[in-house]
């Protein structure tokens, strides 16, 4: 999806993607990243997911972007608090205590500008891409937040009969994009009531860990 259809999508309130509660993933799985709490959680093209309320009630340190600045402005009114924003070089930060989400294109984000990041929340952000932009996301993710944990939401049906976004990303994709950095263990695969759009469908959560991890050189020396 281009930047002016994801901005056009927001003006004619064209959100059915937006989950009115937290991804009930989430709830079940989220503790498979062994986070402490006060770590920090990145939560790439947000919009304004109810999952980072219930992310800072788990007591987490949230770090955010998102392409349209009034999905972030919905965000903080959900939230019910008044973020300071400051300008940067190539974004806008929206902040307040335990909350930072960024305005703007991920791809003009530094691993400088996130800070520490301790694990990686994806539900909306892999399925939002084009598959031809979809090895740009990976590789630029993983340099950002330095191979961080991640627990990652996906969906899979025939791409031919829906144009997405959301897109489909099969679970040996995935391989391809992280099996470079991370064990990757799907954790549970279920069809969606009602489908996508009509389309039948499957939701997958999968964990991405680096423990005990190899890479492929190592392994053979």
């Amino acid at each position: 999806m281009e930047p002016h259809q994801w901005h056009e999508k927001w003006e004619k309130g064209d959100i059915a993607f937006h989950e009115g509660q937290p991804n009930s993933f989430l709830v079940k799985y989220f503790s498979r990243l062994g986070l402490q709490v006060g770590q920090r959680v990145f939560v790439p093209l947000c919009g304004k997911t109810r999952d980072i309320a219930w992310l800072q009630k788990a007591g987490c340190e949230i770090v955010g972007v998102e392409l349209n600045e009034s999905a972030v402005v919905g965000l903080f009114k959900d939230l019910s608090v008044v973020p300071r924003v400051v300008d940067l070089e190539n974004v806008r930060l929206f902040s307040t205590k335990a909350i930072d989400i960024f305005v703007g294109d991920i791809f003009e984000l530094s691993a400088e500008d996130l800070g520490q990041v301790d694990a990686v929340y994806d539900r909306a952000a892999l399925v939002a891409l084009p598959k031809n932009r979809r090895t740009v996301y990976t590789e630029h993710l993983k340099a950002i937040t330095m191979v961080a944990p991640q627990l990652l939401i996906t969906f899979q049906y025939d791409q031919t009969q829906m144009a997405g976004p959301p897109f489909s990303v099969t679970l040996q994709e995935l391989d391809h994009h992280y099996s470079d950095c991370y064990n990757i263990q799907t954790l549970e695969s279920q069809s969606l009531p009602g489908g996508l759009k009509g389309i039948q469908a499957t939701e997958s959560v999968s964990l991405l860990s680096r423990d005990n991890f190899e890479t492929k050189d190592s392994a053979k020396s």
